[in-house]
C-alpha cells in the first residue's frame, strides 16, 4: 500500500527555519518523482518544489527559490524540504506527493498524496 506521511511542521517566527519530512512506504522514493505542495486558507494548492529520479534534478517555485531546498535520502525512503528565511506568506498546509517519472518533475501527474503538515509563520 502506497503511503506518504509528512512531519516537521510547526509555528516559527519570520526569518526562521523548518525541515519537513515526507516518509514513503509501499514504494521507493528514488523510483518516483516526489513533489511538495502547499495550500493556504482560501487559496488554491500550489507546487513548491519537486525532485526527479533522473540525475536528482529539482524544481522550485519562484516564491521559494533560494530559501527552500529539496533533498532525498534513499536509505530512509524519505524526501525532505528544508525551508529557511521563512515569511508569513509561507503559512500553509504542506503536502508531499508521488508520481510517475515520465517527464520533468514539475509536470508530473501526482497521484499519491500525504495528509499534510501545518506550517505557520508569525510576523
Amino acid at each position: 500500500q502506497v503511503q506518504l506521511v509528512e512531519s516537521g511542521g510547526g509555528l516559527v517566527q519570520a526569518g526562521g527555519s523548518l525541515r519537513l519530512s515526507c516518509v514513503a512506504s509501499g514504494f521507493t522514493v528514488d523510483h518516483f518523482a516526489i513533489g511538495w505542495f502547499r495550500q493556504a486558507p482560501g487559496a488554491e494548492r500550489e507546487g513548491v518544489s519537486c525532485i526527479s529520479t533522473k540525475d536528482d534534478s529539482s524544481w522550485y517555485a519562484d516564491s521559494v527559490k533560494g530559501r527552500f531546498t529539496i533533498s532525498r535520502d534513499n536509505a530512509k525512503n524519505t524526501v525532505y524540504l528544508q525551508m529557511g528565511s521563512l515569511k508569513p506568506e509561507d503559512t500553509a498546509v504542506y503536502s508531499c506527493a508521488a508520481g510517475p517519472p515520465i517527464t520533468t518533475c514539475e509536470a508530473v501527474p501526482y497521484a499519491s498524496w500525504g495528509q499534510g503538515t501545518q506550517v505557520t509563520i508569525s510576523a
